[in-house]
């Protein structure tokens, strides 16, 4: 989803959902927008939490792009031994 039905989604979707956010940066940042990929940890009136592999990222509604739900992360890869 994208803009205002981004939003809506975020207010409406469960928390501990596993999502994808698309937020944009202040101005002046390098890039324009990032995203955070993780599960959906808080919500309040005016921001969401998402937890991701780096950390907590906390996103104002009014910075939000994009987002949707997204499937579970494969399961890690077992390496084979070296020679």
């Amino acid at each position: 989803m994208i803009g205002p039905p981004a939003v809506a989604f975020l207010r409406q979707v469960p928390v501990g959902a596993r999502v994808v956010v698309r937020y944009a940066l202040p101005a002046g940042s390098e890039a324009g927008a990032s995203d955070a990929l993780g599960e959906l940890s808080d919500r309040s009136d005016d921001s969401c939490t998402i937890s991701t592999e780096r950390g907590a990222v906390t996103v104002a509604f009014r910075e939000v792009i994009a987002a949707k739900t997204v499937p579970p992360a494969p399961a890690p890869r077992h390496r084979r031994p070296s020679p």
